[in-house]
């Protein structure tokens, strides 16, 4: 008997113009057919394979744009036949917190949810487990697509569903989206042992990991886990409980009154903390489905430790890449907003973060960034704004995906100095929405300070009277601060760094 894949039931999108791998689990030796059909009946495509190591992998020839297809697996036994097969694109979104947060909490999602009616816009949620075990067996076989209609969507990715919505109104053909992302995971979490040991800095990661684990058992964990998790219980309700009894708290506030939440999930063989888990338990599910593109939104959780942040990050796509058989692979990356927690100290970790984030873009190929500086709330890591981020990945998907010119944020690409002032060269022209305080100038001994700026369309001319010869120049190098240049297509400025 075999299995195939729920990535494969009804309703499922599939990738145009590539090969289509439809995989399952089976019987070393079994025979497997495949047969996709178009709405009329007539084969579309065939495969035959045999299976090996407990699993079968199909390879279906391209196809173009379709809707009504049916799926026709057999091992000559028994046969599953999968309906309302669409083929159009289909994006892998991935990353943690704000790749998870939900439609139904976004700005605009409630309403959305009740009205949305678009039954060739579907997503797949890959099920939410750290370790791989009988509940985790039977959450993969509930997991099915969904397609957006009234009353449906709530749990899906509020950016992918953005990013999907631009999509379908730009392309007018299925977009599928596969959701597979967790709150508070490193990028580690994500990448199996190949891809870490790649690097010196994942090799690190796993070390590190390992002895703050010990020999922890799964027993020992599992108790740890379940009391964190009712510290984590109680701690929102008496959140939520302010909230309602005084509906304009702020964060601050409620800090003030019930104390700071303490993020310190136990670590053990259970944690989905831990280096690879989830690459195993989630991301290897779906693997090697034939995707349009990756979209990526993580790094929160690794911004403290960002020096070698692009090593794994590179790392880390050139193996997916591998994993899902397509060495072009694009990957749309968001870059962090800004953000400062109420008692946290400005210490320039994400404004270092940015631009660690703009080198692994700039080596990765067929890669795009979308620049969020301006989309970030004070003391909140959530913003609910994700129509914007799931927009901007858009355009990225234009530039890099479509062949289009996607509107992109202006960039620095040079600098020169005379006398005492220092000339940034941008790729468009940028104007100020008041004060500009986020650019920073340097001399030979490398101590930055804030610049007197004039904007004269695309070059800036910055100065100080601290710094009679500039030599350096940065923007944005903080974790928290009011961005005022935009270019003329509304996007900001991007962060830089020229030394």
């Amino acid at each position: 008997m075999f299995t195939l894949a729920p990535l494969f039931g009804n309703g499922a999108v599939l990738a145009r113009n590539k090969e289509i791998r439809v995989f399952g689990t089976a019987e070393d030796g079994a025979e497997l057919r495949a047969v996709l059909a178009d709405k009329t009946g007539g084969a579309l495509a065939e495969a035959v394979c045999t299976a090996e190591d407990g699993r079968f992998l199909l390879w279906l020839a391209p196809q173009t744009t379709q809707i009504g297809c049916t799926l026709t697996v057999t091992d000559g036994t028994a046969s599953v036949t999968s309906k309302d097969i669409a083929i159009g694109e289909v994006y892998f979104a991935g990353g943690q917190s704000n790749m998870e947060l939900e439609l139904q909490n976004a700005d605009e999602g409630p309403e959305l949810i009740g009205k949305h009616l678009d039954p060739d816009l579907r997503y797949f949620n890959v099920p939410k487990k750290p370790v791989w075990d009988d509940s985790a067996v039977e959450a993969e076989r509930q997991s099915h697509w969904e397609s957006i209609r009234p009353g449906y969507g709530k749990d899906m990715s509020a950016v992918a569903y953005f990013f999907a919505v631009k999509l379908r109104a730009k392309l007018g053909v299925p977009v599928g989206v596969i959701d597979c992302y967790w709150g508070g995971t490193s990028i580690t979490c994500w990448m199996d042992e190949v891809a870490l040991k790649r690097t010196a800095e994942g090799q690190r990661y796993m070390n590190e990991y390992a002895e703050r684990a010990g020999d922890k058992t799964m027993e020992q964990y599992l108790k740890e886990e379940a009391a964190f998790g009712q510290y984590c219980v109680e701690w929102n309700q008496k959140a939520d409980a302010l909230r309602k009894e005084k509906p304009d708290i702020t964060w601050p506030e409620i800090n003030g009154i019930i104390g700071q939440m303490q993020w310190n999930p136990p670590v053990g063989p259970g944690a989905p903390y831990r280096p690879s888990g989830l690459c195993e338990t989630m991301l290897k599910r779906v693997v090697p489905a034939t995707l349009t593109g990756f979209l990526f939104y993580q790094g929160e959780e690794d911004s403290g430790r960002s020096s070698c942040y692009d090593e794994l990050l590179v790392s880390a796509v050139k193996r997916w890449r591998e994993l899902f058989m397509d060495e072009e692979l694009p990957f749309l990356n968001v870059q962090l907003p800004m953000w400062i927690s109420s008692e946290g100290v400005e210490d320039g970790g994400w404004g270092r973060f940015r631009h660690v984030q703009e080198r692994a873009w700039k080596r990765l190929r067929n890669s795009g960034l979308a620049v969020t500086i301006d989309c970030g709330e004070f003391d909140n890591i959530h913003p609910t704004d994700k129509r914007t981020v799931g927009e901007r990945l858009f355009e990225q998907a234009l530039s890099v995906v479509y062949g289009e010119q996607g509107k992109e944020s202006p960039r620095a690409t040079g600098k020169h100095t005379v006398g005492n002032v220092l000339t940034v060269t941008l790729t468009a022209p940028v104007t100020a929405r008041g004060e500009e305080t986020l650019l920073e100038i340097a001399g030979q001994d490398g101590k930055f300070v804030r610049a007197e700026v004039t904007v004269d369309g695309d070059k800036l001319r910055l100065s100080s009277p601290e710094v009679p010869h500039p030599v350096a120049a940065r923007y944005a190098h903080v974790n928290w601060g009011k961005v005022q240049l935009f270019g003329e297509n509304g996007l900001p400025l991007a962060p830089f760094i020229l030394e």
